[in-house]
Parts: C-alpha cells; structure tokens; sequence
C-alpha cells in the first residue's frame, strides 16, 4: 500500500498488477529499513491514531492505541462535568496574538496537551470537543513542526495553540479545566525490557525519563496543580511499574483514580485540584 500508494481495497483488487522497476526498488528499500528494525511508521511517515492520520518521524513517539485511553478518560469527564469551573479566563498570549485584541473562547473548557509529540492527544481532543479551547506545549521545536504540520493537515491549525516550552513553563495560573500528558515515564532501570525498535529509533527523552521513570511527572504535577482552576483534572499515561507511585504523588489531590487499559495494565491516572 505504501509502495503503490493505494489503499488495502485496491491492493486486493487488483491482484495481477506487476511492480514498475521504481515501485520494486522502493518496496525493497521499505524492507531493508525495516529489516534493521526502523519502525513501519517511520518509513512510511504516518500513524493513525483517534481515526485521524498523522505524520510522524523520528523526532515524535509513534502514537499508540493506549494512549486513545487518555482521550476517553478526558471525554468521560467532560461529559460528567457540571461546569463548576469558574469564570472564562484571558487566553495565554502567544507570538500570533500579540497586538491584537484577544476574543474569549467558545467553551469555558480550556485544555492543554503538555509534550504533544505528534499533536496527537491534541488534535484528538479538539476533534471531540469542537467548542473547547486546545493548547499544547513540547520543548522540541522538531516535535512541534510535525505537530502543527498535522494541525494543517486536518484544518486545525486555528484550534490548537502550540507552545514551545518546558512543560507548563510560562503559562498562566488557574486558566486551565484540563492539564492531560503522555510525559516520558520509562525508568533507565527498565530500558531492557523495552522493545529494541522503540530504545533504538524513537526519541528518548519521550521515553525515558531519568534514573525511576517518575522524574518528569514530579516535575509536572506540581505546574499543573498551578495552572488548572478550581476543580480542574490533570490526566496523564502512565505503566503499571509507576502507578503506585504516582497516585503517592497525588495524595493532596482528590479523586485520584487509576484505569488499566485493554490488557489489565495501569495506564491512565486522573486527579482533581
């Protein structure tokens, strides 16, 4: 399909068609990366993720089906929300809003994707909830071109705001209902048990983060308790190695719930101020 750039349909439609001399060098080529362990998805430069197809590269982690666990966790509480979440605030200013007057969003939900990789969490989001506001920060100017360049491609640009910045550096206090992450939380301790593609191709630091794995969510946890309003919710990815000692990290918080995903595993932990 990715040699021939059709879809599976026309791949099995049409079972007697024979490869151009191009087409076949560029499927042996597809297979010679691949053979040396190159994710499919960087050779092929997509991934879909939420039904949306997003381009990825070696600088942003590959979306994975997990992470639609976060996407469901934020929607569930959305939909059980009961507006308690004070007064629309002033958005964040950005490069793109300075000089001119700034309107108050549609929605008095503003949300932020904190290390948007692809922009998948974001775009996500913002394709669910059309109404609400999307911010997202990543400190890799790399990782925020791919994102914005999915924003173009799925005409979002004008609903997601990108920020490149460390965490929630630089953002306002009490703005947001809804800090959500997939922050780096593999522990260097474990990087043999990681799959060899992922510790050998994929950015590492979206994958490692420090000595425990907790070293980036003890640093997030904190911000986001700063910036969410009154009853906001911080949703994050997290393993089963970690999961009790994130809901310790959250002991001052209420409502502190931890999901398992499709295979029993912790993967979701959700919080409220």
């Amino acid at each position: 399909m990715f040699t021939l750039g059709c879809d599976r349909a026309h791949l099995y439609g049409h079972p007697e068609r024979e490869l151009t001399a191009d087409e076949q060098s560029r499927y042996e080529e597809a297979l010679r990366l691949r053979s040396k362990g190159i994710p499919a998805q960087y050779i092929t430069g997509h991934q879909e993720f939420w039904g949306i197809d997003l381009i990825v590269s070696p600088a942003v982690l590959i979306p994975r089906p997990e992470t639609e666990h976060v996407i469901e966790a934020v929607l569930k509480l959305v939909a059980s929300s009961d507006g308690r979440t004070g007064e629309t605030p002033v958005p964040p200013k950005t490069e793109s809003s300075v000089g001119r007057r700034a309107s108050p969003p549609a929605h008095p939900r503003c949300i932020i994707d904190v290390g948007t990789g692809s922009g998948c969490i974001a775009l996500a989001l913002a394709k669910e909830l059309p109404e609400a506001e999307i911010h997202a920060t990543d400190i890799s100017p790399e990782a925020l071109e791919i994102a914005e360049a999915n924003a173009a491609r799925h005409q979002m640009t004008s609903r997601v705001q990108f920020h490149d910045t460390d965490l929630l550096k630089g953002l306002p206090q009490r703005y947001f209902d809804f800090v959500v992450s997939n922050p780096p939380y593999v522990g260097e301790s474990e990087e043999d048990t990681v799959q060899l593609d992922v510790r050998k191709f994929e950015p590492r630091g979206a994958v490692f983060a420090g000595p425990t794995g907790l070293e980036v969510i003890e640093r997030l946890i904190p911000q986001a308790r700063e910036v969410l309003k009154p009853d906001g919710w911080l949703v994050m990815e997290i393993s089963g190695t970690i999961a009790e000692r994130v809901r310790g990290l959250l002991s001052n918080w209420d409502e502190v719930q931890i999901k398992n995903d499709l295979q029993g595993i912790p993967r979701v932990v959700s919080a409220r101020v």
